[in-house]
């Protein structure tokens, strides 16, 4: 009798589309709960890694760019702990380096090289040349080029919202870091926006 029972269970999950959805969903959310909710708690992924400092203004902006430009399309910024990337690009990627991004740029894309460690690997010149056209510097890249990023001036003005923006989101910006904010960006260009936020890239673990 028991046994009946236990099939007559199964074959009423099996034969109802709703029950079935509704316990896979309700699976699926008690698995992410036990996988994500811990990290919210681990000090290795909600602490920086040391000597980590939030963006400078110039830096922050060169992110926005990053991110509207859809560089991540192409541009991973984690390094995996494989030995093959680890030779590649570096030391692998750690949470404590990525508690003020936002949104943070981990994903493993290939289509370019890895970009986390590219902070200090080349010149600011050779950055913006590359920029500006790749394939001078590297014949067989297929990345467009970004000529208009020398030509379109910061505003000021957009530096404050950005940086009480960021602060609400958790990142530590001070009064101070406010107020400073638009004076750092004055005389400006996109193009020097992106490259100083590229060279700011995985240089704090070595």
């Amino acid at each position: 009798m028991a046994h009946e029972n236990k099939v007559g269970g199964h074959e009423r999950i099996e034969t109802s589309n709703f029950l079935m959805i509704v316990l896979i969903l309700v699976v699926i959310a008690v698995g992410g709960l036990v996988e994500i909710v811990p990290l919210f708690f681990q000090r290795s992924t909600t602490q920086p890694v040391a000597g980590l400092k939030p963006y400078e203004p110039l830096q922050l902006v060169g992110r926005d760019i990053y991110v509207r430009e859809g560089c991540y399309n192409c541009h991973s910024q984690m390094v995996r702990p494989l030995h093959a990337e680890t030779l590649r690009y570096g030391h692998y990627s750690v949470a404590g380096e990525f508690v003020y991004d936002r949104p943070f740029q981990w994903g493993s894309k290939r289509t370019g090289p890895d970009l986390h460690r590219v902070g200090g690997k080349y010149s600011d010149e050779w950055h913006r040349l590359h920029l500006a056209g790749p394939r001078d510097l590297v014949p067989e890249s297929n990345m467009p080029a970004y000529p208009w990023l020398e030509r379109q001036a910061i505003d000021p003005a957009s530096m404050a919202p950005r940086i009480v923006a960021m602060r609400r989101l958790g990142v530590p910006y001070s009064e101070a870091d406010v107020a400073a904010a638009a004076d750092a960006v004055k005389g400006k260009t996109e193009m020097d926006a992106i490259v100083a936020y590229l060279q700011s890239l995985g240089t704090h673990v070595k």
